[in-house]
Order: C-alpha cells, then sequence, then structure tokens
C-alpha cells in the first residue's frame, strides 16, 4: 500500500499572516494523523517563514504524530533536529529567496557533509530520505551516500500536466529513477507540485511507496475539508 505524507507547512502560513497562535500547526497534525494520513511532513526553514521552533519540539512530542522533518545542510537546524528526533528526516536544498523549493540536492557539491549528517541520523536510528531530481546519476549517489530513500522532486512533471503538455520524457525519467532505486535498495517517495491529476498519473509506477504532498492537501481542505481530502488521495494512490 502506497502511503500519504501530508505537508502542513501552509498552516502555519496562514498562522503567521496574522502574527497570532491560530491555527496551531500540531492541532492541525493530529487531526491529519487521525482523518487518516500515514505520517506529517513539516519543513523547518532557516528564516522560519512558516515552521517554527515550538512546532517542531510539540510535534516531534507526540509520538502518535508520525513525523517527517523536512530540514536543509544547515547546522542549526540539524542540531534541532538531532535535539528532536523525529520518525524521518527529508535533506533538502534551500535558498533564502525562493518561494518553495527549487529543484533538488546538489549531491555530488555536498558528498561529505551529507554522508556525515546521514551518519547521525542513522545512530538515532531515524530513516532518512535525500530530495533529488529524477536524474540516475543522484539516486546512484543516494545509495552511496548510505540514505534510507529518495524522494524524486516532480515539480517539473506537475507543471507540464497542469498545463496540457507532453510529459511522457519526464514520466519516463522518473519511471527509470524508480526502477534502479528499487533495484539498488532504495524506497521511492515522491514530492512537489503534485495535485489529484498528478498523483493518479504517478501511482501507475508500482514503486513509488510515499507520496508527500502539502499546498495542494491544504488549499483543497479550505472548501471540501482536511478528511474528505485525505481519503481521496488514498484513493488515488492505491487504485
Amino acid at each position: 500500500m502506497k502511503r500519504l505524507g501530508v505537508n502542513i507547512d501552509h498552516v502555519a502560513t496562514v498562522r503567521n499572516a496574522r502574527g497570532a497562535t491560530h491555527p496551531d500547526p500540531y492541532n492541525i497534525a493530529k487531526h491529519a494523523m487521525e482523518c487518516g494520513a500515514h505520517s506529517i511532513t513539516i519543513h523547518l526553514r532557516e528564516d522560519r517563514r512558516h515552521i517554527n521552533d515550538l512546532d517542531v519540539i510539540k510535534i516531534c512530542k507526540n509520538k502518535k504524530i508520525i513525523t517527517n522533518l523536512e530540514i536543509s545542510l544547515n547546522d542549526e537546524i540539524l542540531s534541532i533536529a538531532l535535539k528532536n528526533k523525529p520518525n524521518f528526516i527529508c535533506i533538502v536544498p534551500e535558498k533564502r529567496k525562493e518561494v518553495t523549493t527549487e529543484g533538488g540536492l546538489n549531491l555530488s557539491k555536498n558528498i561529505e557533509k551529507i554522508k556525515k549528517i546521514i551518519s547521525k541520523f542513522k545512530k538515532k536510528k531515524i530513516r532518512t530520505s535525500l530530495f533529488i531530481d529524477p536524474n540516475l546519476k543522484d539516486v546512484k549517489f543516494a545509495k552511496e551516500l548510505n540514505a534510507d530513500c529518495v524522494e524524486l522532486h516532480t515539480g517539473k512533471i506537475s507543471n507540464l500536466i497542469k498545463n496540457n503538455k507532453n510529459h511522457s520524457y519526464e514520466y519516463k525519467k522518473i519511471m527509470k529513477c524508480c526502477v534502479l532505486a528499487k533495484k539498488i535498495g532504495l524506497e521511492v517517495h515522491a514530492g512537489h507540485g503534485l495535485d489529484y491529476k498528478t498523483t493518479t498519473i504517478l501511482s501507475r509506477l508500482k514503486e513509488i511507496q510515499e507520496f508527500n504532498i502539502g499546498h495542494f492537501i491544504i488549499g483543497e481542505s479550505i472548501v471540501h475539508g482536511l478528511k474528505n481530502t485525505i481519503k481521496k488521495f488514498k484513493k488515488i494512490t492505491n487504485i
């Protein structure tokens, strides 16, 4: 069965827009789990633009919330992650001026640092994932770095599908990465820009075991409710 991770960063975006305490990402994380999410993704950015330190502490402390913490290679963020012991971590690239994560990690540029970070989390029995662009070279790199999983950046194929453009080349790239990853012992996840249509298409790839979706789920939930939105995605991913 494919798993669904719900990213709640933009619950914090709504809260922070008013400089208030409502809505509380912690409460939404609990609710999403009760609605059938398999895990909750939160990204503690260096600029704290949405999720903040207290959110991480509260969410990671509740062991009923299966937490996937996205982190950059920043030493301060790494220290916070190690201290709070989420169930999973996903290492992602980060730029201050970007609106959302743009592209996958540059693994070849950060080999030694990533290897050391993964080793630290392995010692604490925390599952590690690397957020990468869908190319075979980075899948192989991820294995060499001793990661448990790769999360394939699906932003490009998502944009092509949304704009009714040919996505066959991008789909084949993702498919080849999935096949290779499974062959060499990496679990495959997918995330970024996913909606109902793109998720339906990518769900055909049996190697993908987890979808991590945030912005679209939170947006749909405003109209249809979180429970109904999660239910629909779980149905799509496990047809």
